[in-house]
């Protein structure tokens, strides 16, 4: 199973969700960065299980041991790898024949020939966002140094909006106090709704999906490519490696196919010596480079498919049709968890670009 992702960067993802722990190894980064280990474990704790009524009950501290690649608390520039230890697997949970509907059980198992760990998902859990978090918050402290700022909100938890970015004028501090919010939103009104509904739908024995949208503020312009490795493409690259990651959607997206040109346009004036956009239809982005413009785009994130209602699934053994009641723990709605998730894979796409193009000053 390969899972190396990069081209000045070089990242690579390890574990299972109920082996001894999981990890990261990431190749490239500079030479002489300052870790700030607070900002490290806040970034983890934002993604962390056990943190509340809305997640898991699941708890694990996620304390990152750094193996290498760090002396005297700067980058060496040699690989660092960064090792999370599993304390707290409950693998009586996880029945080896009876496969869980909309999880990658059956398909890993026809891709591994029945050899796949499924407790939990195995290599397939989202809990593999971990070590992408810890590997993005090193890419997010890196970015902050040259003024590049990544943050992110949920738009959405089922049918419940939040407002939307600003797509001209968003500001770096909000990005920045959005991280320490425990459901990082823009209306606090929208909260108490979210909440509701996502306890009514743990009560139900069910789960919600959601949105969440995505600003990085202070990028150059130029940086991407055309066709091939457009910025759209490297980002939607890395955003459909989140589990449960089933939509991208950059600046208007698909509800640009509604509007007319008249109305879809970004027209452009000049300010101060500089080249802007009167709207930001186009989220940042044009032939697959960034435009100057705040670059915006959204993921969709589906349900979380272990429910506890009952669900029709087959048996590996007798190759039967069964029923299936998930007894493990699960997120009713795993989009605030996410919501780091995105923030980091972000951060890693925009620092391995910015390398590869030489333009890390």
């Amino acid at each position: 199973m390969s899972n190396v992702w990069g081209s000045a960067l070089k990242i690579s993802i390890f574990g299972e969700s109920h082996g001894e722990g999981i990890g990261v190894v990431l190749g490239g980064l500079p030479s002489g960065e300052e870790l700030d280990l607070d900002f490290i474990a806040r970034e983890m704790k934002r993604r962390a299980p056990g943190r509340g009524p809305l997640a898991t009950p699941r708890r694990e501290e996620d304390e990152v041991e750094i193996l290498s690649g760090v002396f005297r608390g700067k980058t060496t520039g040699a690989p660092l790898c960064g090792f999370i230890r599993n304390k707290n697997a409950r693998s009586g949970d996880y029945a080896p024949n009876l496969l869980r509907p909309g999880h990658a059980d059956l398909t890993a198992h026809l891709k591994y020939h029945g050899f796949a760990d499924f407790r939990g998902g195995g290599h397939f859990s989202g809990r593999l966002t971990a070590p992408l978090v810890f590997a993005g918050s090193i890419a997010k402290m890196i970015l902050l140094r040259r003024g590049v700022t990544v943050g992110a909100h949920i738009r959405k938890i089922g049918n419940i909006y939040d407002r939307p970015f600003d797509p001209l004028n968003e500001e770096a501090g909000l990005l920045r106090e959005l991280a320490a919010l425990e459901l990082p939103l823009l209306d606090p009104a929208a909260g108490l709704k979210m909440t509701e509904a996502i306890l009514q739908a743990k009560e139900r024995g069910d789960s919600l999906g959601g949105v969440v949208e995505c600003c990085c503020l202070g990028l150059p312009a130029g940086l991407g490519s055309p066709f091939f490795d457009s910025m759209e493409s490297l980002l939607a690259h890395m955003m459909f490696a989140i589990p449960a990651v089933k939509g991208v959607e950059f600046g208007g997206g698909f509800a640009l196919a509604a509007l007319c040109g008249s109305e879809a346009r970004d027209e452009l004036y000049a300010e101060n010596g500089r080249i802007k956009t009167l709207a930001n239809h186009n989220g940042g982005l044009n032939g697959g480079l960034t435009n100057g413009m705040p670059l915006f785009f959204s993921v969709a994130v589906k349900p979380t498919a272990s429910i506890a209602l009952p669900q029709q699934t087959v048996n590996l053994e007798t190759m039967s049709e069964a029923v299936l009641k998930i007894e493990g723990r699960h997120d009713p709605c795993i989009v605030p968890r996410i919501v780091p998730a995105v923030e980091a894979g972000a951060a890693l796409c925009l620092l391995d670009r910015l390398l590869f193009e030489g333009k890390l000053t």
